[in-house]
């Protein structure tokens, strides 16, 4: 029996990317839901041999009571059913958030320093793993430290039930899990370049209030040198996620 990857999209241009073509090579059909354009969710207690994949959005999940939001509190409803009957998820930095509150955890602003004071963390950096990679089967052949690619001003709080796997200088909670079916990044390891251009083009203004007006320059070679390494360590990642989430069907 064929699998489908429901992929949960918040704006144009934050796709599946490379997400997408593991599935595809895995035979795995597509299914894309728009929840900002009034596409409806499937029901949980119908669902088979379906795993769930929440992207990312310049949107917080805190905005979800604000005026025309109304669409972002139904997402979360169906999440919080479908992570209660312990359907495979991953979530990715919105994605994670709306995935850490479906399991009880929250969501707040990023703050830093002492006093403290907002911030954004955007642009490719470290991230270390709080656990030892080759006793983790979701973390199995990265190595002790991973480049990725930041883009959030929040912080998540983790449930009691979730497990910590890798934590930057600036955020403590990057990359976890939830028991065996739920996975969330805050961070991002999906993205093509082609996509990064979107990306850059759609929040312009949020990378130089975050990097300063050379921001997108500096993303833009960032890029040019680390991609190989950034696709390599995403494909292993995300192999293994399927791998996990494909064992929970």
């Amino acid at each position: 029996m064929s699998t489908t990857l429901l992929v949960v999209q918040h704006v144009d241009h934050e796709g599946p990317d490379l997400i997408a073509d593991l599935a595809r090579e895995r035979q795995m059909q597509i299914d894309v839901r728009r929840p900002s354009l009034g596409d409806p969710f499937p029901d949980p207690d119908g669902c088979r041999n379906t795993i769930a994949l929440v992207l990312g959005g310049p949107m917080s999940v805190n905005d979800r009571l604000q005026p025309g939001m109304d669409w972002l509190q139904r997402e979360l409803d169906w999440l919080t059913s479908w992570h209660q009957q312990q359907k495979p998820v991953l979530g990715i930095c919105l994605g994670a958030q709306l995935l850490t509150m479906a399991a009880g955890g929250s969501v707040e602003q990023l703050l830093v320093g002492h006093p403290a004071h907002p911030l954004k963390e955007v642009g490719f950096g470290a991230i270390h793993w709080v656990v030892d990679p080759s006793e983790e089967p979701l973390l199995q052949g990265l190595h002790p430290s991973e480049t990725v690619l930041h883009w959030h001003g929040d912080r998540i709080r983790l449930p009691s039930e979730a497990t910590l796997l890798g934590s930057s200088l600036h955020c403590k909670e990057q990359v976890f899990r939830v028991k065996r079916h739920a996975i969330g990044l805050q961070c991002h390891l999906e993205v093509s370049g082609s996509s990064l251009e979107n990306w850059i083009r759609a929040d312009r203004s949020y990378v130089v209030n975050a990097m300063g007006a050379d921001g997108p320059e500096q993303l833009q070679n960032d890029w040019k040198r680390q991609s190989a390494a950034l696709r390599r360590s995403g494909r292993m990642l995300f192999s293994n996620a399927l791998t996990q989430l494909l064992a929970e069907l």
